[in-house]
């Protein structure tokens, strides 16, 4: 098994990889005159590598007829068209855009502060039985975001709509 295995091996490298003999070289003991009958002939004339004069003075004899330079830049001109202009008409003016409705309101409620020394001052805010804890810059239920937090009032920004909207601190 192991030496079919290496028989295998050997055939595959034979036949994929190049010894440095060209496939171009003609084999030893064949004369040049011999290889050069077994060279098929070609049978099509557009794949000729010789030059035919023929086909060369034909075209160079051809004229180009449309009278435009295509080396030079020119303007094209269009013709006049006639066609009478209307002066009966009417302007309309497009429709006045419906304006944008007003943000939603914050519904965030002040609930307390806390603050301990040498720490931010943290609030707690409230939103329907919910109580949340934050601190300046934090963002409460991943869409109000907490601007500033003052000793009478914070603002509070609504993410989504880019709204700001101050919440007066109040003592409960």
């Amino acid at each position: 098994m192991i030496a079919l295995l290496a028989i295998a091996v050997l055939v595959g490298i034979y036949n994929f990889v190049d010894f440095g003999a060209s496939s171009a070289a003609a084999p030893a003991g064949t004369s040049a005159g011999a290889q050069a009958k077994k060279t098929p002939q070609l049978t099509d004339s557009t794949l000729d590598p010789r030059l035919r004069t023929d086909i060369l003075a034909a075209s160079q004899s051809k004229k180009y007829e449309t009278g435009r330079n295509i080396f030079r830049m020119e303007e094209v001109k269009l013709e006049a068209v006639n066609t009478p202009v209307r002066k009966d008409y009417t302007v309309e003016m497009p429709p006045t855009p419906t304006p944008t409705p007003p943000p939603p309101p914050i519904n965030l409620k002040f609930y307390g502060f806390a603050s301990k020394p040498n720490e931010a001052k943290r609030i707690f805010l409230d939103d329907e039985g919910e109580v949340f804890v934050a601190r300046q810059g934090d963002i409460v239920e991943r869409r109000y975001k907490v601007i500033q937090i003052n000793n009478t009032s914070v603002v509070i920004e609504d993410v989504l709509y880019n709204n700001r909207q101050t919440i007066q601190v109040t003592a409960r």
